[in-house]
């Protein structure tokens, strides 16, 4: 049986895999598209899956706060919120330890999906007010 994926771990000049190969070396993944430029009180909106990397999804929550301070996050059933509370709590790890705390406000809102109206949760994470910096916090880990 071929195994599904292929995992490359050397170091070796073109030992990449041919997607990483062709990216330039400067190749970052936008977070939104860079024509697209939030308005004031605007806020970026991630929207997650059941099938979403909790760690990649922190990446994003963690990016996004550092610059805007805020984010709100959609997640559509049991496994997308859990992907979801997951990656807030791994978000909160990688902000605390420059000195940036976050809280989580959830909600419920319906959102249109395929012209059917579905119900989800809403997590607003932002910067916890005055916190000032990691020994201040009651709960780090």
């Amino acid at each position: 049986m071929e195994p599904k994926y292929n995992y490359n771990r050397t170091n070796e000049p073109g030992s990449e895999p041919a997607h990483q190969a062709e990216r330039p070396s400067n190749y970052v993944t936008p977070i939104r598209p860079p024509e697209r430029e939030l308005q004031p009180g605007e806020v970026e909106v991630l929207k997650v899956s059941g099938k979403s990397r909790p760690s990649s999804v922190a990446g994003a929550i963690a990016g996004v706060v550092r610059q805007a301070g805020r984010v709100e996050i959609q997640a559509i059933g049991a496994g997308a919120t859990n992907q979801a509370i997951k990656a807030v709590a791994i978000a909160r790890g990688y902000l605390i330890s420059s000195g940036i705390d976050i809280v989580c406000i959830p909600a419920f809102i319906d959102v249109m999906i395929d012209d059917e109206e579905r119900t989800a949760i809403k997590l607003l994470v932002e910067r916890r007010p005055g916190f000032s910096g990691p020994s201040t916090s009651p709960v780090v880990q």
